[in-house]
Parts: C-alpha cells; structure tokens; sequence
C-alpha cells in the first residue's frame, strides 16, 4: 500500500511582494515630493530676479522716481510721509561723504502742519518768500524753485551730528493743495 502524504492547499500569492498596494497614491507622493519643491524654486527665481531688476533700475535712475520711497530711506532720511497727499516723486544720491534723499509730494493744506510736526519742526518756523532748497540740488533733479508768481516758504531743520538735515520748501501756489520739496541730507 501507497501511503500518499497528504495535500498541503498551497495557493500562490495574491500580489507579488515587489508590487506596491497602492500605485495612485504611490504615484501621487512622488509627484508631490518633486513637484511642490520644484515649483517652489521656480517661483523663488522669479521673485529674487525681479527683485534684482527692481534694485537695479532705481540704481540706475538719474531723476525723480514717481512713487513713494521705500520705509527704509524714509526712517533713515527722517522724511515721513503723510498718507493724504498725493503725486509721489523721489530720487536718491548717494556719494562717499553725503548722501540725499529728495521727495516732492502734495497734501491739503490742513496737514501741512502735521507734516512739519512729524519731521520736528513746525508752520511756524517756515519763512515767507525763503526757497531753502539750494539751485545746487534743485538742479540735479529738475525742480524749478524760482518761477514767477509762485508763493514760497522754506525752513531747514538742523539736526545732531548722526541725523539728517532736512531743507523743506513749500509752493503755496497752488491753493488748498501746496507742493512740499524736501531734500534730506546725512554726511559722513
């Protein structure tokens, strides 16, 4: 008699070992893994050589700039800006020994005041019929500070030796609304 061992139920797998459960999920790490940082370069590129272009046209302006100054030069040029005026231009001077910062800008004439305050000065120290702004820096970038018929006032504030002078030359000309000239100066 044969004796016959007995069956074993022997099934094969029902997936290769080397087969991941999931494919679609598997595939959507790896993009997500590559694809996010990959974008995220992309994107940084583009804002850093946009900032570069930014930085190098403003180096590269020889004239008034329309728009405000950035915070940094206001702060450092004790030049602040009140937010209810308007028509923005400014240009910036640089040099081993002085550096200046020059601002045009309009505001009603009942914050004129306040502006002064904010610089440290005040509407009582401007000087009917004083342009406090040399022909020097007025030149250098267009500002015509002699025109006929048009009402100036001027004060310049002095400060310690670290800190900026601040020349300030307003055209009253235009009513309700004066220009305001500015040309803050640091020496080194």
């Amino acid at each position: 008699m044969t004796t016959t061992a007995p069956r074993q139920d022997v099934r094969p797998p029902l997936r290769p070992p080397h087969r991941p459960r999931h494919r679609l999920l598997t595939l959507l790490i790896v993009v997500l893994l590559i694809a996010v940082p990959g974008g995220y370069l992309v994107r940084s590129a583009f804002q850093s050589r946009d900032s570069g272009e930014d930085k190098e046209r403003k180096a590269a302006a020889t004239n008034l700039t329309y728009g405000w100054p950035s915070k940094v030069q206001r702060t450092v040029y004790d030049v602040p800006l009140p937010s209810k005026s308007s028509h923005y231009a400014f240009y910036e001077a640089n040099s081993w020994q002085t550096s200046s910062l020059y601002v045009q800008f309009r505001l009603p004439e009942k914050r004129l005041d306040d502006f002064l305050d904010d610089v440290g000065t005040s509407e009582s120290a401007l000087r009917d019929g004083k342009v406090t702004i040399s022909g020097k820096h007025a030149q250098k970038v267009g500002w015509d500070l002699g025109k006929e018929g048009h009402e100036y006032a001027g004060t310049v504030f002095r400060q310690k030796k670290n800190q900026p002078d601040v020349a300030i030359t307003v055209d009253r000309s235009y009513k309700g609304m004066p220009r305001v000239y500015v040309v803050s100066t640091v020496k080194f």
